[in-house]
């Protein structure tokens, strides 16, 4: 090939280059007029301007009547709704709804969708240039709008004639007014509507060739003040609250006392070295593991029946499904009359109670842990069946499995026992009473008729222990005696023996882990999910 060919060639292309150069530099033009243009339309242009955009600080900082801007005088004189409560009684009412961006669905200048979403409950908003007061800039600034964005829409609800998918509420919202109260940024870690994702849709889009984000559990608690924002976690620790606010409520009624004990202690109140210890003022100490010690000395003090809701802290390097190195304590302790089955009463007529509330007054949380993780519903009698420890030792020995007659019973000795009982019994609920005194604590009192048993007990959800209770030990020589034999030192404990000097009724009481209950009352299989900002042995943040 000639060298003027060549050149040829190399200007040919050199041409086309300079012309694609070209066509580029035409449409950032074309883009830039658009632009121009579209700013020409600017806010202050729009007659409807005053019913959007960006809520401005000082106004967010409750400012004057004097002062309102256009946010301010919107709200003002409006009644605010839930978006849960957004239902078809409300046809052609116009109400105030605050809430998040969760999608937003552009489909032309003059039309866009917006699901706001709020405490879980999500409704479809449509923002339409048709409607009363709505511009094409107000449909551009809707659809422009930031996932997780806070907004407050003011509009007039209408009942489509098909049903809404992909929504809680089953009405949509003709949005007249709209302004973002504060901005999220416009890339998240996570995406909420990844992390309200169950395992069986993300398994069905797999087979069908398609592949959905799966939010693993480390990277949901990494940004968990997001993945609580899902309509499974909402319900989570609302059914929490509801546990907590039973057990405070029912023991109330029942005459028991609510009190606060110190967590920072000199001795540990369990035994063992499973304590998170610190240097208190130069005397060595360490975070309380339970109330015990100050619960009992509180039965001590005259208070006859009392409990608190308080952290417990727990050293233990326990890397399972059910422990935390942090967690809520559900503590009991009371007056024993006659028998220590007035404490396994107490635990009886307050789980029965809670757990009939909780499928009463949460049904639409419980059904949310449902869409997400599916379980079913937990069976248990209004009378709660008792087994003692050498019954349930029997019933796994019938069924070939060989435990220890005097020792603990591990996790799948406990898994096992669970299962015999629904089978036998038709109940996931149980007690089982008359541990080996091996076993427990050094302030349990001993069996009167077998020293080797202890007045004692532990309470199962779904095969799983969730309580662990028992008569105590109130005689101060007898209970100095335990504590040496379990390795205590006694000195460490001197307080607690001699609030027992002064004269001490028979008592007895026990604990739960709030989180544990929870967990199992929704079959959810980790502790994690059921604690705000779980703290186990490799997490102490956020």
């Amino acid at each position: 090939m000639s060298s003027e060919s060549e050149e040829q060639q190399l200007s040919k292309k050199a041409a086309k280059k300079e012309a694609a150069k070209q066509e580029k530099m035409r449409r950032r033009q074309e883009a830039a007029a658009l632009a121009s243009s579209a700013a020409s339309l600017s806010v202050e242009e729009d007659p409807y301007s005053s019913n959007y955009g960006d809520v401005s600080l000082p106004e967010l900082k409750s400012c004057s009547q004097t002062d309102a801007g256009n946010w301010s005088l919107a709200v003002s004189s409006m009644e605010w709704t839930c978006v849960g409560e957004l239902t078809q009684f409300l046809k052609e009412k116009e109400v105030l709804i605050r809430g998040r961006v969760h999608i937003t669905r552009p489909v032309s200048k003059n039309m866009a969708f917006v699901v706001v979403r709020e405490k879980g409950f999500t409704v479809q908003c449509l923002v339409t240039t048709q409607g009363e007061g709505v511009s094409r800039q107000m449909v551009k600034f809707v659809a422009g709008l930031n996932r997780e964005s806070i907004v407050d829409a003011i509009g007039v609800v209408s009942v489509p004639e098909n049903p809404i998918k992909g929504t809680t509420q089953q009405v949509e919202l003709h949005v007249r007014k709209l302004y973002c109260v504060n901005k999220a940024m416009p890339t998240l870690p996570i995406n909420v509507e990844d992390a309200a994702r169950s395992d069986a849709e993300i398994e069905a889009t797999l087979q069908s060739g398609d592949k959905l984000p799966r939010v693993n559990q480390d990277t949901r608690l990494n940004f968990r003040v997001l993945d609580i924002r899902t309509p499974a976690n909402q319900g989570i620790f609302r059914i929490q609250c509801q546990v907590g606010t039973m057990f405070r409520q029912f023991l109330l009624s029942e005459g028991f006392v609510e009190i606060h004990t110190p967590k920072l202690i000199a001795g540990s109140s369990e035994g063992g070295s499973a304590v998170f210890k610190l240097d208190y003022k130069g005397q060595p100490a360490c975070l309380a593991q339970s109330p015990q010690l100050h619960k009992q000395m509180a039965i001590c003090g005259d208070f006859g029946r009392v409990f608190e809701i308080g952290p417990v802290f727990r050293a233990e390097d326990s890397y399972t499904h059910r422990h935390l190195c942090e967690f809520t304590g559900l503590d009991v302790e009371m007056e024993i009359k006659k028998h220590y089955s007035e404490v396994m009463d107490i635990v009886d007529r307050l789980f029965v109670t809670m757990f009939d509330v909780l499928n009463e007054r949460c049904q639409k949380e419980l059904e949310a842990v449902g869409r997400q993780y599916p379980f079913e519903p937990l069976k248990y009698k209004p009378k709660t069946l008792r087994l003692t420890f050498e019954e349930g030792i029997q019933m796994l020995k019938d069924a070939g499995v060989e435990v220890d007659p005097l020792g603990d019973l591990n996790t799948e000795a406990e898994r096992k026992l669970g299962q015999l009982v629904l089978e036998k019994y038709d109940t996931e609920f149980y007690i089982l009473h008359r541990y080996p005194l091996a076993v427990r604590p050094f302030y349990t009192m001993p069996c009167y008729d077998n020293a080797l048993y202890s007045n004692s007990f532990d309470v199962f959800i779904r095969g799983e222990e969730i309580i662990s209770g028992a008569q105590r030990v109130h005689v101060p020589e007898f209970l100095a005696e335990r504590a040496q034999a379990c390795g205590i030192d006694v000195n460490t404990i001197s307080t607690y023996i001699d609030s027992f000097r002064y004269g001490a009724p028979p008592h007895g009481g026990f604990g739960v882990g709030l989180e544990r209950v929870v967990m199992l009352f929704c079959a959810l299989g980790n502790i994690r999910k059921t604690s705000l900002f779980p703290r186990d042995p490799q997490r102490i943040a956020p």
